[in-house]
C-alpha cells in the first residue's frame, strides 16, 4: 500500500474519529446529564427518555444518508465529509451549551433534540462517505484491510471519550460530573471538529471517484431513481446490518449502563471494563480485515452471525453475574471478538455491491435505514425489557436478530474480488451481486 493510499486512509479516519466521539459521548455521558433535562424521580425514566432523544439522532440518519449520499456521488466524496463534519461541530456546541430544565424547562430538551437531529444527519452521511472513500482509496487485494480503519476509527473515538471518562471520575466529584463536568466532552469534541474540517479540506479525492466517466455528465447520479435500479443491494445492505448494527451497539454503547446498572459493577470499573475491552476490540479489525482480503467476506460475516445467535443469551447472563473487573472483561471481550466477524468488513462489503455513480447513496440511505430501526433503539428497546422486568427477553431479541441476518449471509454471495470501476456495467442495473460471478483477480 503507497503512501498516498495510507494518506488518504489515515485523514479519513482521522474524521471519522471525531464524527464518532461526538456521537458516543452522548451515550456514554449519558448517566451523568440524564438527570440535567428532566424533573428528577424515576432515574430509569429519565435515562429512557434520554436515550430516546439518542434514538431520534438514528431516525435523522437516513436523510442525512439521502442528503450527504447525493453529495458524495454528486460532488465527491471530499465533499461529503467536509459537510458531515461541519455538522458535527455545530451539534457538539450546541449540547455544550444546552440549557438544564432548572434553567429553561424544557427547552433544555429542545436544544438537545435540535443536536442529535443534526448528528444524525452528519452521521447519516458519515458512514458512507467514509465507507466509500476508505474502500475506493485501498489498492483491489486490500480493500478489507483498508476499509477496517473504519471501525478503528469509529471504536477510537469512543475510547477517547471513554477514556475522558474515567479521568474525569478519578478526578472529579460525582456532583460535579452530574452537574456540569459533562459538558467537557462536547466542547472537546467540537473543537477536535474544527480540526478535521481543515484536514479534510485539503483531502484528496479517490481515484476510482475522479476516474468515473460519468462524474459531470449523468444528470440520475447519485439520485433515488438510480437507486431504485439496485434495490436487490438495497435491500442487501438493510438485512445483512440488522444484526450487525444491533449487537455492536448492544457491547459498546449500551455495555457501560449495562454493568453498572444490571451486573451492579461500579460506574468507574464498568467504564476502566469497556475501555480495555474496546481497545483490544480496536487492535483486532484490521488483522479481521486483511483475512477477508485472503479468504473472502462470507466466512467472517457466517462465522459473526452463528456466534450471536448462539453466545448471545449466555454471555449476557453471564455479564449479568460477572461481580467483578477481570469476569467482565473476558465475557465483553468474548462478545467483541465475535462482533469483530461484522465490524471490520462490512464497510467494503457494502460499498463493493454499488458502481460509482451511486456507490455514496447506496450504503448510506439502506444503511441508515437499518440502524434507525435496530441500531439506534436497542438500547432503548433493552431498557424497556428491563423497566418490564424481563431483561432477558432483550438478549434473544439480539440473538435473533443475528440470526436474520445470518440468512442473508448465507445466501449472498462473494465481493471481495468485484472490480470497483465496474461494478454493474457488465451485469446491468440491479445486478451487482452477478457481477460477482465475473470476478476480477485478486492482487496482493
Amino acid at each position: 500500500m503507497g503512501r498516498e493510499q495510507w494518506k488518504k486512509i489515515w485523514v479519513g479516519s482521522a474524521g471519522n474519529m471525531v464524527e464518532w466521539f461526538d456521537w458516543f459521548v452522548y451515550a456514554s455521558f449519558a448517566v451523568y446529564f440524564a438527570d440535567s433535562f428532566f424533573p428528577k424521580g424515576n432515574d430509569t425514566a429519565n435515562l429512557m427518555n434520554t436515550m430516546g432523544i439518542f434514538a431520534v439522532g438514528f431516525f435523522m440518519r437516513p436523510v442525512g444518508g439521502w442528503v450527504l449520499g447525493r453529495v458524495g456521488d454528486r460532488r465527491g466524496r471530499k465533499a461529503a465529509l467536509t459537510l458531515t463534519v461541519t455538522l458535527m461541530s455545530a451539534s457538539a456546541v450546541l449540547i455544550a451549551v444546552a440549557p438544564t430544565y432548572a434553567v429553561a424547562g424544557y427547552g433544555g430538551v429542545a436544544v438537545l433534540l435540535v443536536a442529535r437531529m443534526l448528528q444524525g444527519l452528519s452521521v447519516g452521511g458519515e458512514y458512507a462517505a467514509s465507507a466509500t472513500y476508505l474502500t475506493e482509496a485501498s489498492a483491489p487485494g486490500r480493500r478489507g484491510f483498508a476499509s477496517s480503519f473504519q471501525y478503528v476509527s469509529m471504536t477510537a473515538g469512543q475510547l477517547l471519550g471513554l477514556g475522558l471518562q474515567i479521568v474525569l471520575q478519578r478526578t472529579l466529584s460525582e456532583d460535579a460530573l452530574h452537574s456540569w463536568a459533562w459538558r467537557i466532552p462536547f466542547i472537546i469534541g467540537a473543537l477536535g471538529a474544527g480540526i478535521v474540517f481543515y484536514l479534510r479540506r485539503n483531502m484528496l479525492e479517490t481515484e476510482v471517484y475522479a476516474a468515473d466517466d460519468g462524474a459531470n455528465s449523468d444528470p440520475e447520479r447519485g439520485t433515488l431513481k438510480a437507486l431504485l435500479a439496485h434495490k436487490r443491494e438495497a435491500f442487501l445492505v438493510i438485512a445483512l446490518t440488522m444484526g450487525g448494527t444491533v449487537a455492536y451497539y448492544t457491547y459498546t454503547t449500551y455495555l457501560t449502563k449495562y454493568l453498572s446498572g444490571s451486573a451492579g459493577l461500579p460506574k468507574p470499573t464498568a467504564s476502566l471494563v469497556s475501555f480495555c475491552a474496546l481497545f483490544l476490540f480496536m487492535c483486532l479489525q484490521p488483522f479481521a480485515g486483511k483475512l477477508s482480503d485472503r479468504i473472502g467476506r462470507r466466512p467472517l460475516l457466517i462465522t459473526f452471525a452463528v456466534g450471536s445467535t448462539f453466545l448471545t443469551v449466555p454471555i449476557m447472563t453471564l455479564l449479568r453475574h460477572a461481580g467483578s473487573f477481570w469476569p467482565a472483561l473476558g465475557l465483553s471481550l468474548l462478545a467483541l471478538v465475535v462482533v469483530t466477524g461484522y465490524t471490520s468488513i462490512n464497510a467494503c462489503v457494502k460499498a463493493e455491491l454499488f458502481p460509482t455513480g451511486i456507490r455514496a447513496l447506496g450504503v448510506a440511505l439502506p444503511y441508515a435505514i437499518a440502524n434507525a430501526l435496530f441500531g439506534g433503539t436497542a438500547e432503548y428497546v433493552a431498557l424497556w425489557f428491563k423497566k418490564g422486568g424481563i431483561e432477558s427477553g432483550y438478549y434473544w431479541y439480539v440473538a435473533g436478530c443475528a440470526a436474520v441476518s445470518l440468512i442473508v449471509y448465507l445466501t449472498m454471495r462473494e465481493t471481495r474480488s468485484i472490480d470497483l470501476h465496474h461494478v454493474g456495467k457488465d451485469a446491468g442495473a440491479g445486478s451487482a451481486e452477478r457481477v460477482g460471478a465475473g470476478r476480477q483477480p485478486v492482487a496482493d
